[in-house]
């Protein structure tokens, strides 16, 4: 069994910035899979992006450039920066792991980005 904390959402205006922290609660430095997800009222849960264990990343075309993943394996966190937030980054952000065939959800936190 895997706890995942997510931290660091808030209410931010428009163009601000984030940062979003996963912490595991075991090692993360053999876990090939990590990454956030997020779900606006709605819609549907989708990736923002994903990293592994060799650092490769992953972002949806609507974050690119603005959006940075990125792992602490000392720390057993995963980090998200969100920088020049738009109203449609507005969202609950998940933190999602896969270990041994089983994939873990954080509890999420708020993202919300007035204009």
């Amino acid at each position: 069994q895997v706890q995942l904390v997510e931290s660091g959402g808030g209410l931010v205006q428009a163009g601000g910035s984030l940062r979003l922290s996963c912490a595991a609660s075991r090692s993360i430095f053999s876990i090939n899979h990590m990454g956030w997800y997020r779900q606006a009222p709605g819609k549907q849960r989708e990736l923002v992006a994903t990293i592994t264990s060799g650092g490769t990343t992953v972002y949806a075309d609507s974050v690119k450039g603005r959006f940075t993943i990125s792992r602490d394996n000392a720390k057993n966190t995963v980090y998200l920066q969100t920088n020049n937030l738009k109203p449609e980054d507005t969202a609950v952000y998940y933190c999602k792991l896969v270990a041994a065939g089983y994939v873990y959800w954080g509890q999420g936190t708020q993202v919300t980005v007035s204009s």
